[in-house]
């Protein structure tokens, strides 16, 4: 009975990565070296990140894939294209600073692709004098194309700090 769920669940495995956007059939999937790779990616997120901070995302949609999807704290957001011009350009024209803290990032390699886990304290500064402390996550997918990393898949949340 064992042996039939392991080769059950190795053949849904093998249609699972043979779907199209997967990898391409007939191919090996490439597997990624994560201890040569791991700074790469730690710094896409970081440059990211950084731009944020600094309230200036110009040049951001380089760190992202063309058909990226983002989703924030329960809403689809469409690309990073859409949510940098719909949502996120807008928002940190309102903020005088955001910083973070705490700042903490695990990535793990399966496959081709990277995924990493973000954990962090954040401080919003609106111009208008308000504040908003919050502890956030997000989980990012990220995949080499054309030699470089990029974010397909991005999903950040985040809540007020317990006491708040």
């Amino acid at each position: 009975m064992k042996l039939n769920v392991a080769l059950a669940s190795l053949a849904i495995s093998q249609v699972v990565y043979a779907q199209p956007g997967h990898h391409p059939p007939g191919q090996p999937m490439a597997v990624i070296n994560g201890a040569t790779e791991e700074p790469a990616v730690k710094e896409v997120l970081a440059r990211y990140k950084t731009a944020i901070e600094k309230l200036d995302v110009a040049g951001t949609e380089s760190l992202f894939a063309s058909d990226s999807a983002i989703f924030e704290t329960g809403g689809v957001e469409g690309t990073y294209a859409q949510y940098l011009a719909h949502h996120l350009g807008p928002e940190l024209k309102a903020f005088r600073s955001f910083a973070f803290s705490d700042y903490k990032v695990i990535v793990r390699f399966e496959g081709s692709v990277a995924l990493a886990t973000e954990t962090y304290n954040y401080r919003i500064e609106t111009r208008s004098g308000e504040t908003a402390d919050r502890h956030g996550v997000a989980t990012s997918v990220l995949k080499k194309i054309d030699g470089q990393w990029k974010i397909l898949s991005m999903h950040n949340s985040a809540r007020k700090p317990k006491g708040s």
